[in-house]
């Protein structure tokens, strides 16, 4: 969504952090620039003036410490303001009332309303552990109550029985009662949308409204139509009074300008993201985690919580327990792989690690992009039990057999097996014997240069695992302020960035990468 506006903002203020001192000329230069690169991510023009003015203010009369460059230091403004547009603090959905807690959820057709309230119900059963029943208000679009009723039946959660011919309101006052008796701990109305706002629809809204009495008011906008969903955002609240908004499609090319512009102009927090067509991809809008992805900083905090949610703890120990032996076949290269696509394939983990994001277009180039890791399972997935257990066994005919299975060749399955060759010995290494091993060595040095010597996990690192959002986010700016997340800071220890970036495109290596991060397959060289 943001990569446009990622990739403009990220060259301007790098212009400014490699100078020594700044004149207000250039700081006038570089807002022209952030301005227009603004205007063209399709952000409000009233947003975009207010924005750029605060940042110019702060920025020309600002101290500069002297261990920071004037650079950096607008960045750092930069930053800061850019948090603020996006609502300071992220807000959740507000479940602080007496039970059933109604959320109604609006907004025009076909933005998702629908997929929005079966995906806050998944998310309000598996993770809050409530009790949640839904309701379709629809009674005009064809087949939207069954709609409901499917994507009800298929993620275990309660809907009410439609009765045909009842008005929106009836429905809203049955579904309220029904919760009641039946012990609900929220309800969700999904109400009706039209193509445009009109008259009808706002005043079925109100009346909704008053016998329904909703403590949250959802309106769910598709952050695709730009700014016509901040107006559509502003009508809603002024008729109705909305309490947050959802984006939905945030996965999309769009320019990111509705995401931007909504809470600056309508005060209402963005409170949820839908970020891909599954039920669990709902996502919680954290602006700082949002503005350090759009200037390139990195969202670890993310990262982590994204690999809590998705890596399996019985096999990641058991994985953990091979590697301690040395031991590291071709079925645990593709549970690897399959991580790594759950977690947003190569491209998403890349973008979230700290000075990272412009290597993603250099992996592109090198033709290491996310369908590499499809073809890759696909040939494991063609050999023989035993074949993946011990790859030794595979000479030419065996290899002939696989690539036929696979749709791949032979060149592309001798790679794959020097990959995974590179990163057995690396298992090897780092599950060796003195000191802990290679793996607890390097984690503990790293620690170190982070200023997170001390604390308890390997070597000094600390178990990410155990850690709630709230120690997430100060071990974040810790690694900030140890030269971690800043634009092109690159990793403590290993220079600005990486120094020549991954295998493949030239230079040192990371391990697992065919050398860096554990657990993240190793990657071909460039012939």
């Amino acid at each position: 969504m943001f990569e446009n506006l990622q990739d403009r903002l990220g060259s301007i203020l790098n212009g400014l952090t490699g100078r020594g001192a700044l004149s207000e000329a250039d700081v006038s230069a570089a807002l022209r620039e952030v301005r227009r690169a603004l205007l063209e991510a399709d952000v409000a023009l009233d947003v975009v003036r207010s924005f750029t003015d605060r940042v110019r203010e702060k920025a020309v009369g600002a101290e500069i410490l002297k261990s920071i460059k004037p650079g950096q230091m607008v960045v750092k403004i930069v930053h800061d303001e850019l948090i603020e547009m996006l609502g300071g603090e992220g807000v959740g959905i507000d479940l602080h009332a007496p039970a059933p807690v109604v959320v109604m959820m609006v907004g025009l057709q076909g933005s998702g309303k629908t997929t929005t309230s079966a995906k806050i119900a998944h998310r309000l059963s598996t993770r809050d552990k409530k009790k949640v029943l839904m309701a379709s208000l629809d009674t005009r679009r064809p087949a939207a109550q069954e709609q409901l009723r499917q994507l009800g039946a298929q993620a275990s959660i309660d809907t009410l029985p439609i009765i045909a011919g009842q008005s929106p309101t009836d429905i809203a006052a049955r579904a309220v009662q029904a919760a009641r008796l039946g012990g609900h701990d929220v309800v969700i109305l999904d109400t009706a949308g039209r193509t445009h706002i009109d008259e009808p629809l706002m005043v079925e809204m109100a009346d909704i409204k008053k016998r329904s009495n909703p403590h949250e008011i959802l309106l769910v906008a598709d952050s695709l139509t730009g700014q016509d969903a901040v107006n559509l955002a502003r009508n809603f609240d002024e008729r109705v009074g909305i309490t947050g908004l959802v984006l939905t499609r945030m996965d999309g090319d769009g320019r990111g300008g509705a995401a931007l512009s909504m809470r600056a102009v309508t005060g209402k927090p963005i409170k949820l993201i839908g970020v891909g067509e599954k039920m669990s991809e709902l996502e919680e809008f954290h602006p700082r985690r949002i503005a350090d992805r759009i200037l390139g900083m990195g969202d670890i905090v993310s990262l982590v919580e994204r690999a809590a949610e998705n890596i399996d703890a019985e096999k990641a120990a058991a994985m953990a327990a091979k590697m301690a032996k040395g031991k590291f076949d071709l079925d645990d290269l593709a549970d690897q792989l399959r991580q790594m696509q759950k977690m947003g394939g190569m491209g998403g983990i890349m973008g979230m690690m700290p000075g990272m994001a412009g290597m993603k277009d250099k992996m592109a180039a090198a033709g290491l992009d996310d369908r590499l890791f499809g073809r890759q399972i696909a040939i494991i997935q063609s050999m023989t039990k035993a074949e993946r257990a011990n790859p030794d066994l595979l000479k030419h005919s065996r290899k002939k057999r696989i690539a036929a299975g696979s749709g791949t060749d032979a060149a592309a399955i001798n790679k794959l097996l020097k990959m995974h060759r590179q990163m057995a010995d690396m298992m090897k290494m780092m599950g060796g014997k003195g000191k802990g091993g290679m793996m607890k060595q390097m984690m503990g040095g790293l620690a170190g240069k982070m200023g997170l010597g001390g604390l308890g996990g390997m070597g000094g690192m600390p178990d990410l695992s155990n850690m709630d959002p709230k120690q997430l986010e100060a071990l974040q700016k810790q690694a900030e302020a140890a030269g971690l997340g800043k634009p092109g800071g690159g990793m403590p220890g290993l220079g600005g960035g990486l120094p020549g970036g991954l295998p493949g495109l030239g230079g040192a290596k990371l391990p697992g990468l065919g050398g860096g991060f554990p657990g993240l397959p190793g990657l071909p060289k460039k012939k």
